[in-house]
């Protein structure tokens, strides 16, 4: 491989944002540097932010649902159920908790 010169990217983000990703980081088996070299990868593929910004809009309330619409969120749920993904509503309830 060809000698390919290398940059520092310094950034400064919150605490609790940079453990909780480099938690998953670790998971995954991922070196943060790899991870930052592969959405910088990513922006050049895409030409862009490789995800969707959107600001994200309040849930409708189940009057302003159409028929498909609910029976796709309820076969999600149902789908997530049976695969494990839940939590316990005391866990809900706790964050929702220290939250306020």
């Amino acid at each position: 491989m060809a000698n390919m010169k290398t940059a520092s990217v310094n950034v400064r983000i919150q605490e609790d944002i940079k453990k909780q990703a480099e938690e998953i980081l670790d998971q995954l088996g991922l070196p943060r540097a790899v991870a930052i070299d592969m959405f910088y990868r990513q922006i050049i593929l895409n030409k862009g932010i490789p995800f969707e910004l959107v600001i994200p809009t309040a849930p409708k309330s189940r009057e302003e649902l159409t028929k498909e619409e609910f029976d796709k969120m309820m076969k999600l749920a149902v789908e997530q159920v049976e695969k494990g993904q839940t939590t316990p509503v005391e866990e809900v309830f706790e964050e929702l908790y220290r939250g306020m």
